[in-house]
């Protein structure tokens, strides 16, 4: 919570307003022995709600509840304490508690951080940890020819373009991608054309030159979308394809 809270010194925390000197306040962060309440409080109060804004009822609500369970603790540790029996050396009564007191109020302190980080995050490290990444989608739909429907009559020995639409419904990027041709016919089409880079969410017209033979014929190609290797994205999809009719009218 002090690496939080911007990490003060206690001189400045004590200048912020503890009631305690900076000595108590650093006894009282290493643990060494349980601090009073008040200076556990002062401890607390500067960094959690001075500096980190939290609502003061509430923290000090808690962390009075967490220094008393450290306080009874230490009372139990008291009581349970006894001479070791002769020939064995006795360590001093005084010595003992003081050295379990010690260990108590270490353990407690380090347990209430880190409950208290958790709940001056809200959650948020619990959260993320059940989150999980999320997995990208690839994925597109065909919105529509802009040129050349379906069934134009288009001159022999022509040039026109053709243009579909098509929307990016994944959640990646579509770069350095290209309409590949996926078949052979009188008309006359590049293996690849490239599509311009299409974000998620985003419509994009790609468009394909054509050329048509000197007679009459029936032009049906299919393209594909794919890398530059030729290797197909969204094979279970249908193809999109240009369908026209090649005469002199």
């Amino acid at each position: 919570m002090k690496k939080e809270a911007g990490d003060p010194s206690y001189e400045e925390m004590a200048k912020l307003g503890a009631a305690a000197s900076k000595s108590s306040l650093a006894a009282a962060a290493q643990g060494r022995t349980l601090p009073s309440w008040e200076i556990t409080w002062e401890f607390v109060r500067v960094l959690a709600v001075d500096r980190l804004g939290r609502d003061a009822s509430a923290t000090e609500k808690e962390w009075r509840e967490q220094w008393q369970r450290a306080q009874s603790g230490r009372a139990a540790d008291e009581t349970e304490v006894e001479p070791a029996p002769d020939p064995e050396p006795v360590v001093p009564p005084r010595s003992r508690v003081a050295l379990m007191v010690a260990a108590v109020a270490t353990t407690v302190i380090a347990a209430v951080v880190a409950v208290v980080l958790i709940v001056l995050n809200d959650g948020q490290g619990v959260e993320r940890a059940e989150a999980g990444p999320v997995a990208e989608h690839d994925d597109s739909v065909f919105e529509g020819d802009i040129t050349y429907p379906d069934g134009t009559v288009v001159p022999p020995k022509s040039s026109f373009t053709k243009v579909w639409r098509l929307r990016n419904t994944g959640t990646v990027v579509w770069a350095n991608r290209f309409l590949a041709r996926a078949n052979e016919q009188p008309c006359k089409a590049p293996d690849l054309t490239p599509i311009p880079q299409t974000n998620p969410g985003e419509t994009v017209d790609i468009a394909v030159p054509v050329d048509t033979p000197a007679g009459p014929a029936s032009c049906k190609i299919y393209f594909k979308m794919a890398d530059e290797q030729g290797r197909t994205f969204f094979p279970a999809k249908r193809p999109i394809f240009l369908d026209v009719r090649v005469s002199e009218r």
